[in-house]
């Protein structure tokens, strides 16, 4: 677990269904990572909403009415019983149960109409709740970004494997890393979260970009390799030039020369 997020475990933490022994490492890996400190954050306003939802009803107004309902059918039910000589009542002994039958029946529809309405309102206010979520771990992971330590500003662009669908903010943010950071691996990590977005023309662009002042050899291969991938034709005049220039690494021309008839 050191060294590695805890969100997976959080559910259990908060359920307090975890072992001593994880549930100490959990906490001792909350105190000292932003990014999980802030979803379990996230996560336990979830888990408030779902503890303090009211379960659904009947209004004071049903319940009253069925009371009234019933005690006029008990009476109704002693006149019946009365009523030795009506043939119609002792062929049909049990009509007036069945009319309590139906009042519950009604009850119970009013029920879970309430039921089924409170529970619609419960999942707009989570999906409510889930967004905020969302929002906190955007904040965690941009400010993880523009940390001061590397190995925090690699921990936030792998926070991307958190969202399904970043925005425009987040995408920018791990562009900035892999185009200007001075850490050799927190570029190649910005790099290779990106690739998930090579859709994105801004995406594309960057890569472009980043093969043209690129120092790092092997992160200049990792470039070409997913340009070639994604068959990408405005790669092929940094190729070309980085094959005219005197610094770039034999070993990275190979690479360039085996790989760029393939996007030509």
């Amino acid at each position: 677990m050191e060294g590695k997020h805890v969100i997976e475990l959080l559910p259990d933490y908060l359920d307090g269904v975890l072992d001593t022994a994880q549930m100490q490492r959990v906490e001792a890996h909350l105190k000292r990572c932003p990014g999980c400190a802030s979803e379990r954050e996230a996560m336990g306003t979830l888990w408030d909403a779902f503890a303090n939802e009211e379960p659904a009803a009947p209004s004071n107004r049903i319940r009253t009415h069925f009371l009234e309902r019933l005690e006029q059918e008990k009476r109704g039910g002693d006149q019946v019983v009365s009523m030795a000589g009506d043939p119609a009542a002792k062929r049909f002994p049990w009509t007036n149960l069945l009319k309590v039958a139906a009042s519950i029946v009604l009850l119970a529809s009013a029920f879970m109409l309430g039921r089924y309405r409170q529970e619609q309102k419960s999942n707009l206010e989570i999906a409510a709740l889930r967004n905020e979520g969302l929002e906190v771990r955007q904040t965690a992971m941009l400010s993880l970004m523009e940390n001061k330590s590397a190995s925090k500003r690699i921990q936030g662009v792998h926070y991307i494997d958190g969202f399904a669908d970043p925005d425009e903010a987040i995408v920018k943010a791990l562009t900035d890393r892999m185009l200007h950071d001075e850490n050799t691996n927190v570029r190649l990590s910005a790099l290779e979260a990106l690739e998930k977005f090579t859709a994105s023309e801004m995406v594309k662009e960057a890569f472009i970009t980043a093969l043209k002042t690129e120092k790092d050899s092997g992160i200049q291969i990792a470039i070409i390799q997913l340009l070639v991938k994604i068959q990408e034709k405005k790669a092929v005049a940094p190729m070309q030039r980085l094959l005219e220039r005197e610094d770039t690494q034999p070993f990275v021309k190979e690479q360039i020369e085996s790989v760029l008839p393939a996007i030509i």
